[in-house]
């Protein structure tokens, strides 16, 4: 089911009055570096696996379930990526959501990559230099992946450095 029925109880009394929501992102490796992907059924592009947390559900374990329902792949979590919030969002039925995007960096240990769900139309494993067309902010979460840098996240303005009176000490 590509919307979660907790979602679906909300729409029902807000409407599509803008849900602001928590995601989380995926950038799965497996033992020879290739990063997982799938060809999604509401736009027909390549993009990251992901998904929307239950309610009570640590990012982790929904990193876990998300890439297992999506794609057949066994995987652990081995760190945070990112924390980001993506731009609001509206769907083909006037739906608008913004999501918060906990990204995952994660490894296979089993399965097999294929279509499990009727959220994908294909899915694959793919060399870093050998990626089909994808968003810039989905080469940005590969790239970031790549590299060894701590969990990244927008930073925030000091409280005060805005203030038309404040000056640098």
């Amino acid at each position: 089911m590509a919307t979660p029925q907790f979602i679906q109880d909300i729409r029902a009394k807000a409407g599509d009055t803008l849900l602001f929501l928590p995601g989380v992102a995926m950038v799965v490796f497996d033992d020879r570096g290739r990063v997982l992907l799938n060809r999604r059924t509401d736009t027909g592009r390549w993009a990251l696996i992901s998904g929307i947390p239950d309610p009570g559900e640590q990012p982790a374990e929904a990193a876990v379930r998300e890439i297992e329902e999506e794609t057949g792949v066994l995987a652990i979590v081995e760190r945070v990526l990112s924390i980001f919030t993506n731009v609001p969002v509206v769907y083909p039925n006037g739906d608008r959501a913004q999501y918060m995007d906990i990204v995952l960096h994660c490894r296979a240990v089993g399965g097999e990559a294929r279509v499990n769900d009727d959220e994908s139309l294909d899915v694959g494993w793919f060399a870093v230099d050998e990626l089909p067309p994808l968003g810039p902010i989905a080469r940005g979460r590969i790239e970031l992946a790549l590299r060894d840098d701590p969990t990244w996240f927008a930073p925030a303005t000091a409280p005060g450095l805005t203030d038309p009176g404040y000056r640098a000490p």
